[in-house]
């Protein structure tokens, strides 16, 4: 269990760092794309190890219905990034813009969704934050309040940047 958890930490760690330069870096250009896939495959291993990972409850729980909606919009997100390569090459602006506008919701809540885990798991580990053995419901609240403080930080950022990143590719 112990290489898996390391597998499982690298793999995040990994995805942080490559979606955060996806985020920040020019849209379209090679060393987006290079950084993307990068991005792609560690939340692929990432999502992956997750589903492997039972120590918390013993049994399937609420972090691997996170991993699989997490899975989901990854998945979601790349096929519409290739959808939108392949309405460049058939020159149509209008299925490109499309999928583009795809791409840029499911990555982005596919990165805010990362984010809000890694919020997550460094707030129960705080001290001040961890909870006691028997302290499941202050476990759940901790997980809960900073899960929601990254979602709302990050459904603005979504919202506010939305119009400038994806005006250069309507037609």
């Amino acid at each position: 269990m112990i290489s898996l958890g390391w597998v499982h930490t690298i793999a995040a760690s990994t995805a942080l760092v490559a979606g955060a330069a996806v985020l920040l870096t020019r849209k379209g250009t090679r060393r987006h794309r290079q950084l993307g896939w990068v991005y792609v495959v560690s939340m692929l291993l990432l999502n992956g190890t997750a589903l492997l990972i039972y120590r918390l409850f013993g049994r399937f729980g609420p972090f691997h219905v996170g991993a699989i909606f997490s899975f989901i919009t990854v998945v979601a997100g790349t096929v519409a990034a290739l959808g939108a390569r392949r309405a460049r090459a058939r020159r149509d602006p209008v299925a490109r813009a499309r999928a583009l506008e795809r791409h840029y919701q499911w990555m982005t809540w596919s990165y805010v969704g990362l984010a809000a885990a890694a919020v997550s798991e460094i707030a129960t580990r705080m001290p001040a934050l961890r909870p006691r053995p028997g302290q499941g419901m202050a476990f759940g609240i901790t997980v809960a309040v900073a899960t929601l403080l990254v979602v709302g930080v990050g459904a603005q950022l979504i919202r506010r940047r939305r119009s400038a990143l994806l005006a250069p590719y309507r037609p």
